[in-house]
């Protein structure tokens, strides 16, 4: 029996010694097994850190999520450069889902900037100043946005068929003359355009239309002529000469001198031969600059990633429209008729 108890004894304490061989290395196995987990979670956390501090890089705790680009009518040039610039926004910033939108363009644009209702816009030059200055069009300052960049010349041209018998500005009279939307940019070059020619809206039929419909009318024969003030080449103008017989009206020298010097965001602008592809637009005229403006209240890292985004991704600008080939880094500040955001102001200053 002593024999057996002791027997029981040893193997009792060679289970108790391996027991605790067994635990030590389950011990261990366990601080490597937290160890891992601790590592793995050091590292998550500090990937999710570093996304966080991406994040707040690149999207702000006052930033605007949903931002409103404002561009013109689907028939022109502001439209597909527009909606190629939100695009831009979206596809390359994050926490940001940029929309560009159809509109009035210049002068309804300033108004809703102004009103907080848009975020980014479309603008000519000279419309922002008048706006600023609350002059001409505007009966009152209309502010609360500044310049991004300026972009192409936005060619005035007066468009007419060949046989409709118009060959100065001087032979509107009595005609039927789209003059553009209501408030449009386009509207007010009209208005300067016949002003200098002693032209009034009671010396012709005036019709208020955007581009696509006032190339329809041509085509229809319900209006005789039309003021398109946009890049060239302009869509609607395209598709009107795919079809009719097309000619761009001329303003005469003395004309133009004396609008540039009335006007001194006007430049001026010949068109020739191949201007467009379907027809001889050979005739001169002048020309405000196109132009991006943001709302004042944009917080300056946005718009600063905003530009930024636009100026790294040009080539879908150009993609977009012809007109966007003349965006460039060289050319943004050129005919800036107000002042410059301060996050565009940033972002020029760095380069």
């Amino acid at each position: 029996m002593k024999k057996l108890s002791l027997l029981l004894v040893l193997l009792l304490s060679l289970g108790l010694f391996l027991a605790a061989c067994g635990g030590d290395n389950a011990g261990d196995a366990n601080e490597t097994d937290s160890g891992s987990e601790e590592e793995s979670g050091s590292e998550e956390s500090s990937g999710s850190e570093e996304d966080s501090s991406g994040e707040e890089a690149s999207a702000g705790e006052d930033w605007e999520e949903n931002v409103t680009l404002l561009t013109g009518g689907e028939a022109g040039t502001y439209y597909p450069l527009g909606v190629a610039m939100a695009d831009i926004m979206t596809e390359n910033v994050d926490g940001v889902s940029a929309n560009g939108v159809s509109s009035g363009a210049s002068v309804v644009n300033a108004n809703e900037l102004s009103d907080g209702n848009a975020e980014f816009g479309l603008l000519q030059n000279d419309i922002a100043y008048y706006a600023h200055d609350g002059s001409h069009m505007f009966e009152e300052v209309v502010d609360g946005f500044s310049g991004v960049f300026t972009m192409y010349p936005e060619t005035i041209q007066l468009v007419t068929l060949a046989d409709n018998g118009i060959e100065t500005v001087d032979d509107l009279k009595g005609k039927r003359v789209a003059v553009g939307d209501v408030g449009s940019g386009t509207e007010a070059n009209a208005n300067q355009i016949l002003g200098a020619y002693d032209i009034t809206y009671d010396d012709i039929n005036e019709e208020f239309m955007g581009f696509g419909d006032a190339s329809t009318a041509l085509q229809d024969g319900n209006i005789d002529a039309a003021f398109v003030t946009a890049g060239t080449p302009t869509a609607s103008i395209q598709e009107l000469a795919a079809s009719a017989d097309v000619k761009i009206v001329g303003l005469s020298d003395e004309k133009i001198d004396q609008l540039i010097d009335e006007y001194p965001y006007y430049t001026r602008v010949d068109l020739d031969e191949d201007t467009y592809d379907s027809f001889d637009a050979t005739a001169s005229t002048v020309a405000p600059l196109a132009m991006l403006v943001v709302r004042d209240e944009l917080p300056e890292d946005q718009v600063y990633e905003l530009t930024k985004a636009i100026f790294n991704n040009l080539d879908d600008l150009a993609n977009a429209h012809v007109r966007g080939e003349d965006i460039t880094l060289d050319s943004a500040q050129d005919g800036m008729s107000i002042d410059l955001h301060p996050g565009a102001k940033k972002f020029y200053d760095e380069q």
